[in-house]
């Protein structure tokens, strides 16, 4: 072989090393282009307070953005009360139509009323922006509560009853509805493995989430 042959062989070699680099890159990162679903990796750092829904829903971006998947919109999923002459806003209407994957590529809902009725959410499934499973209950630390200040239904609760620590502007005393992602709790009750609607939170101050399972984590989701 002569030189110039070296030269072109070499060339191709180093073509088909590129393009398979590329084509192994582009087979690994083809799930997290899919990706429309995920529990936020951390919280806000101050509790319940995200600085209300817009604060939640930058959150979510911001996480989403980091990861590599930010140029679509994401939101929040959380309930606000009506206060102050405002309407209340369900969770269910803030995320759009889906459907909605993991990290993975694993389908989570197809829908709203999928996602409300039979969904594919639990510790394997309901993956950080990351990719990786959240601490559940037996875990250390145990971080399954996740805020969603929501009824069953993705809806915001009636009456003055505080559900949404302030509508998420409160750091200490108060209450925010939580979801459990592993779908597992103290008991077999059937609320206790809700993903949405599990129970109360004892406060929301970071001390208080904790104390029930809790890091002030988000499910959010692809608007479009």
């Amino acid at each position: 072989m002569n030189s110039q042959q070296k030269l072109s062989a070499l060339a191709a070699f180093a073509f088909a090393s590129v393009c398979f680099s590329a084509s192994t890159y582009a087979q690994q990162n083809a799930p997290l282009k899919k990706m429309s679903f995920f529990v936020s990796s951390v919280g806000s750092g101050d509790g319940a307070n995200l600085g209300g829904l817009a604060g939640a829903d930058k959150i979510c971006q911001s996480l989403a953005q980091a990861a590599g998947a930010g140029k679509r919109t994401w939101h929040a999923y959380l309930s606000a009360s009506a206060s102050g002459g405002k309407a209340a806003v369900n969770a269910r209407d803030r995320i759009g139509r889906g459907p909605w994957y993991n990290a993975k590529g694993v389908l989570i809902a197809r829908n709203v009323d999928q996602l409300h009725e039979d969904n594919n959410i639990n510790k394997q499934t309901a993956l950080t922006e990351k990719g990786e499973i959240v601490n559940g209950r037996g875990d250390k630390p145990n971080t399954h509560d996740i805020l969603t200040g929501s009824d069953a239904l993705g809806m915001a609760f009636p009456g003055s009853q505080d559900t949404t620590c302030g509508n998420w502007t409160k750091n200490g005393e108060g209450s925010a509805q939580v979801g459990h992602h592993d779908r597992l709790g103290i008991s077999d009750k059937p609320h206790m493995k809700s993903w949405n609607n599990a129970h109360p939170s004892r406060g929301c101050s970071p001390e208080g989430l904790r104390s029930s399972g809790g890091s002030g984590l988000l499910y959010c989701f692809t608007v479009k």
